[in-house]
């Protein structure tokens, strides 16, 4: 099974990223509010990897609870990430908002276990998981990066990256029934390449200005993160795995 979920990201102001994805005004890339939200965002993504870790370890433990039902239970942790999501937006100017990501993020971690035993089962899996770590962590810097150095407001990119961050997820549902393992790794190559544009935009939109409240920034990055991680782990076990 493949644990994929996708963020929940909205054009409505009141909710997701607190912004539209109208074009931002051309401001500084370096003003000291912009780097503020930065800091917080990079220092509470490196919060959140903590309770990602414990929920990981206790999800491996309990992998059994999701396996017994996967297609129920994927079902489920997704009604409930966008629930929490949902929380989050409501609260992310207070600690409930950062309590709530935490928590999101522990229960994520959790929801890893499962993929984790599996590729922890395979002669090569601790290789397997390494380099789905780096990987994603170069992912990572890269859209940073690029962030930081592209002059173009990518503003533009949000309508069309949450139209097709839909499409993939209608189409992970149905190859949950369908089971067709040329599509799993298609869906996976897709979410990669998604994800990744996702953090440029919003790594982007932080540095100019377009998202002001770090909690808000946290979850949008986060989620593209987990997503990638989880998707260059399942490319890496189907090609290069060595089964015991």
């Amino acid at each position: 099974m493949q644990p994929e979920l996708k963020p929940v990201r909205t054009d409505d102001k009141g909710f997701g990223r607190g912004t539209s994805y109208e074009p931002v005004q051309d401001v500084a890339y370096s003003t000291a509010e912009s780097r503020k939200v930065l800091r917080n965002t990079y220092m509470l993504l490196a919060l959140t990897m903590v309770p990602t870790v414990i929920g990981a370890w206790i999800g491996m433990a309990t992998s059994g609870i999701i396996m017994a039902s996967p297609i129920i239970s994927t079902l489920v942790m997704l009604a409930a990430v966008i629930g929490l999501q949902f929380g989050i937006a409501a609260n992310r100017n207070s600690g409930v908002g950062v309590a709530l990501l935490l928590l999101m993020t522990g229960l994520l971690g959790w929801w890893l276990g499962p993929i984790l035993n599996v590729a922890l089962s395979m002669k090569n899996g601790m290789g397997l998981v390494g380099y789905a770590a780096v990987g994603t962590g170069v992912i990572f810097f890269a859209m940073g990066a690029l962030a930081q150095t592209i002059k173009r407001d990518l503003s533009f990119m949000g309508k069309f990256l949450f139209v097709g961050m839909i499409a993939l997820l209608i189409a992970m549902i149905a190859n949950m029934f369908l089971q067709i393992p040329a599509l799993a790794l298609t869906i996976s190559t897709l979410v990669i390449v998604v994800f990744s544009l996702f953090l440029l935009y919003d790594l982007q939109r932080i540095m100019r200005g377009g998202e002001t409240n770090y909690v808000m920034a946290t979850t949008g990055v986060y989620m593209s993160l987990f997503n990638i991680f989880v998707n260059l782990l399942h490319i890496l076990m189907a090609l290069t795995g060595q089964r015991e």
